[in-house]
């Protein structure tokens, strides 16, 4: 008995013991915070803080848009984010969430997702426009067409949306912290706009369209001053000019138009080449401008130490190409962008646009200056093309001296210019008359009312035999018969020209009648013929439409009988 007690007494030590162990264990992991239990919300009679206006509420609901932003959930995001919007109007957290529910959109992608997008954008640079926050919407707006830019080659219309909403940005928020980079965007985007204008005017040029090249490969070298491809664009121009000075000696023009119409285009062409050298000499094509200047024995400009230092930092900056990049240009439909200047200015405002029709214009201009410049200096606008010959020979004629003349307005009726020619008499010709004026009669003719005799026999104006002069053979509005213009005695000294044989046509001769018929027979009494044609010879009637006799076994009808057996598989 007493053992039992003993025993009993020890296990229920042993057990007081770990209890207490416990207790003391749970009380320091308690305190350490380990397990925290989550607390009740205390009601308003328990919580004397309950009835202060609190933010926690429009917090908690911004922070959960956030983490299902970050988790994908965007439709989630966004209606946490309206709520919030809706209900809470004037908490701090209304305009990070205007901010967030386009952020939701953006994150999102898609065509219409950055549609949306652009709209909230907006919306909160209307609502928020002094904000710092504004510039960073203004970012986003130009980031969602820097995302959907595509290759040189195709259509350009987000690039150039990009473009402007790059430079308004950097416009509108210049003491913004993102400025660096949305410059750094701009010329990546100046790069893709740079590329699609010099490969239209590169395939121009090899059209021999020179007006419509010239006209995209200047607006590259105006527009995009740190293009990678602008001395190339230069050099371009250039040749273009001179490839124009080579083709004057084909025109219809006396040696002192064509001596002035050449030296105004090599001028032009050694303009760009000096460019190529001064403002790029660290370029890859300034020394194929040099060579130019050289064979045109023009002296080669030399650029200044800035000029050298501002281009040296320009080409260091790009990035090279390597192959593994130009692989992967391959298979994306994003344009490169690596070529992109790192350093300077990109243009903020386009230049005034040049276009195909005004440079055709100037070329005219060009020309009318070279046949009569009286002490007038060169034409300043450029461009030439290859419709310049077409014009001109057919808007200028040359006269007997090898003098270009204007040409006379349709309107001015009858005009007569003397002309010298090849056998030393003077004349007159008629240039532009007017058809609806009459010709008066020369001085030398008869009057209307009498015919006149030809003429025996006049001598040509080349000193020849001329052949006999016709009768009159016309009529004027009177009805009185007139002469051939060729058969006035003042014919201003050109040769007679008239008919070789002046004999009369013969008379028209009436066709002969059609002989009659002998073969009709005449209707006289009874017909010949008395049997019904209805009627067969053997008296029966005829079929109105009688089938053809046909033979059963060799041939085969879907009127008639089929074949059968072995005379189906004949075709015959």
């Amino acid at each position: 008995m007493s053992r039992f007690i003993r025993c009993f007494s020890h296990r229920f030590l042993e057990r007081c013991v770990a209890v207490s162990t416990l207790a003391v264990l749970g009380t320091s992991l308690a305190h350490a915070g380990i397990f925290r239990h989550k607390q009740k919300p205390l009601s308003q009679k328990d919580d004397a803080l309950a009835s202060v206006t609190s933010s926690q509420p429009d917090k908690e609901l911004f922070d959960r848009a956030m983490v299902a932003m970050k988790k994908g959930k965007f439709d989630i995001a966004r209606l946490d984010l309206q709520t919030l919007l809706n209900t809470y109007p004037d908490s701090e957290y209304q305009m990070r969430a205007k901010l967030a529910i386009g952020d939701t959109w953006y994150k999102e992608g898609g065509t219409a997702a950055m549609q949306q997008a652009e709209e909230e954008y907006k919306d909160f640079i209307t609502f928020f426009p002094d904000k710092p926050e504004a510039a960073e919407a203004q970012m986003k707006v130009a980031d969602i067409y820097y995302k959907q830019m595509e290759k040189p080659d195709r259509d350009p219309t987000n690039a150039t949306r990009a473009q402007e909403e790059y430079r308004a940005m950097i416009l509108q928020y210049p003491d913004s912290s993102l400025i660096p980079q949305a410059k750094q965007r701009l010329r990546e985007v100046q790069e893709v706009l740079g590329d699609h204008e010099f490969n239209i005017g590169s395939f121009y040029q090899t059209r021999m369209n020179y007006a419509a090249s010239t006209a995209r490969l200047q607006s590259v070298i105006d527009t995009y001053p740190l293009y990678s491809r602008v001395d190339e664009a230069l050099l371009d121009v250039g040749d273009a000019y001179a490839a124009q000075a080579r083709n004057i000696a084909s025109m219809r023009l006396d040696s002192a138009a064509k001596e002035r119409l050449e030296k105004l285009f090599q001028s032009r062409a050694a303009q760009a080449y000096d460019r190529v050298v001064v403002e790029y000499p660290m370029a890859p094509h300034a020394d194929d401008a040099r060579d130019r200047l050289e064979a045109m024995n023009l002296p080669v400009p030399q650029p200044t130490q800035e000029q050298v230092a501002n281009s040296a930092a320009i080409e260091q900056s790009r990035a090279p190409v390597n192959l593994k990049y130009k692989a992967f240009l391959l298979i994306t439909a994003r344009p490169s962008t690596v070529q992109a200047a790192r350093v300077g200015e990109p243009s903020l405002s386009n230049p005034p646009e040049i276009i195909a029709p005004e440079l055709v214009k100037s070329e005219m201009e060009d020309v009318r200056w070279a046949i009569k410049p009286e002490g007038k200096p060169a034409p300043s606008v450029a461009g030439t093309s290859n419709s310049l010959k077409t014009a001109v020979a057919s808007n200028s004629g040359s006269n007997g001296s090898g003098e270009v003349g204007e040409t006379q307005p349709a309107s001015n009726g009858l005009q007569m210019n003397d002309i010298s020619g090849d056998n030393g008499m003077n004349g007159a010709v008629i240039n532009n008359s007017d058809q609806g004026q009459p010709t008066q009669p020369n001085a030398g003719e008869p009057s209307t009312g009498t015919q006149s005799s030809p003429a025996a026999a006049s001598p040509s104006a080349g000193g020849g035999d001329a052949p006999a002069v016709p009768q009159a053979n016309t009529t004027d509005s009177t009805g009185n018969p007139t002469q051939w213009p060729s058969a006035r005695k003042d014919n201003g000294g050109l040769q007679t020209v008239a008919p070789a044989n002046n004999t009369p046509l013969p008379a028209v001769q009436k066709a002969a009648p059609a002989p009659d018929q002998v073969n009709d027979v005449p209707q006289t009494g009874h017909p010949v013929n008395t049997v019904d044609q209805t009627t067969a010879s053997n008296g029966k009637k005829k079929k109105k439409n009688p089938k053809p006799q046909f033979k059963g076994k060799e041939e085969s009808s879907s009127t008639h009988k089929k074949k059968k057996g072995l005379h189906k598989l004949n075709p015959f």
